[in-house]
């Protein structure tokens, strides 16, 4: 039997807990999340804020990861036609996944910091010639979907 047919038809009879979408979400919010919470002293204005206020911004910041993640995974998908890709990953599309987050997130960066103003990047920041972008959340979307996509594997390629 093609083991996407059946965790297709297993994702039918478990829920949403087979479902790949769902991990990808809950796993890219799960490791974003404390990675937020690293990067804290190299934002300005963060390491000032209120501890509340503090824990809001980094929670809002690994949902909007997660949401990142799960565009980068519909997009793969979407170009492999198949939306199981991750339970028999390969190299295209772990790079696509990884590449995907990595475009997402130099344009949302760029953005924030430039066009809206919504953060700045503190001095230890490291930045990226001619994008602006900062070092670590470019390395966070290098670094943390190939772990995602184990997860998920782990989780529903069982």
């Amino acid at each position: 039997m093609d083991r996407n047919a059946d965790v297709a038809g297993r994702s039918k009879g478990k829920g949403i807990l087979e479902l790949p979408e769902f991990n990808v979400l809950l796993f890219s919010f799960l490791l974003n999340y404390p990675w937020e919470f690293i990067q804290v002293p190299f934002f300005q204005a963060m390491p000032e804020m209120a501890h509340w206020d503090a824990i809001l911004f980094c929670s809002r910041a690994a949902g909007g990861d997660a949401l990142i993640a799960l565009a980068a995974f519909w997009t793969v998908a979407a170009v492999g036609q198949n939306r199981f890709w991750i339970l028999q990953p390969g190299w295209r599309q772990i790079v696509g996944f990884i590449a995907v987050g990595v475009l997402i997130t130099i344009l949302f960066e760029w953005h924030a910091t430039e066009i809206a103003g919504r953060w700045a990047y503190a001095e230890q920041m490291p930045v990226l010639p001619f994008l602006g972008t900062g070092l670590l959340p470019l390395m966070q979307w290098i670094l943390l979907p190939p772990i995602v996509v184990w997860l998920v594997y782990r989780q529903i390629g069982r």
